[in-house]
């Protein structure tokens, strides 16, 4: 278990991750999640969608951004929800030598860190709408291919060095705003040969381009967007035409004139 306080790695490859559900305001299992991680020391950001939080898409969604990530992944931090605390992802921390610890319950600043990139990134890239289909999953992680560029290499952030109490008031200290790439090329645990492998991959973005990318995938995935209130008029009208419901009710009538008849037919002989 770790909590907020322990958290201080200065090495790549320590991430924590989370799930964001997809699911319009309408509570099922049946819509998509974003995978959301975030490495600890330099703010590297990978998300993936998944078709729900089975076991089995965790797992992969995992497998999906080790493959993606510029340095080893080397520790997951995670909440105590069973889509990952199971056997599954257990046994393959075991494999691949990572380290797996989880939050506290209730506590979400332990996990501050992905809890900020789940708003900051996932949210204002994908809004709070409901997606279900294969269509929208696939447009999802089109999606974050290129959110991942434009966050890693051109989004600069703040990182908290220290901060003090003075009375009612706590003075915060923050380092200069630089993007996750220039911390991995200022880190001294990220090989030479990594570093000029992100250099490369610098060189050949644009970041006005993967802009214009992100708004023309946005713009398609809100046009595939089911309103909610359409949901829950259609979710209500299975429900009323299913006919164990109905035949449930039909039944407890039934019982209850036989009852009122008994009740009857007592108070008649008694009266007698």
């Amino acid at each position: 278990m770790r909590t907020f306080s322990e958290w201080d790695e200065a090495q790549p490859g320590f991430m924590e991750m989370d799930l964001v559900g997809h699911d319009g305001g309408v509570i099922d299992s049946h819509h998509a999640f974003t995978l959301n991680a975030v490495d600890i020391a330099s703010g590297w950001n990978c998300s993936r969608a998944l078709k729900n939080k089975a076991q089995v898409w965790i797992l992969e969604g995992v497998q999906k951004i080790q493959a993606k990530l510029p340095f080893p992944l080397l520790g997951i931090d995670s909440d105590n929800g069973s889509e990952f605390i199971n056997e599954t992802l257990y046994n393959f921390c075991v494999e691949h030598k990572i380290t797996f610890t989880r939050s506290r319950p209730y506590r979400k600043n332990d996990s501050c860190f992905v809890e900020q990139k789940n708003y900051s990134v996932v949210r204002r890239a994908v809004g709070y709408q409901r997606f279900d289909t294969d269509e929208q999953l696939h447009l999802l992680n089109q999606l974050y291919e290129v959110l991942d560029l434009y966050t890693n290499f051109f989004q600069p952030s703040m990182k908290l060095k220290s901060k003090e109490r003075q009375g009612a008031r706590v003075k915060k200290k923050y380092d200069e705003a630089r993007t996750p790439y220039q911390r991995l090329l200022d880190s001294n645990y990220v090989s030479d040969e990594i570093k000029e492998q992100l250099r490369e991959c610098y060189r050949l973005l644009n970041p006005a381009q993967l802009k214009r990318q992100i708004e023309k995938l946005q713009q398609k995935l809100l046009a595939t967007a089911v309103s909610t209130t359409r949901i829950r008029k259609q979710q209500t009208a299975k429900r009323r035409a299913a006919k164990p419901a109905v035949e449930m009710t039909r039944l407890r009538k039934a019982t209850k004139r036989v009852a009122s008849r008994k009740r009857l037919e007592k108070s008649g002989k008694k009266a007698a």
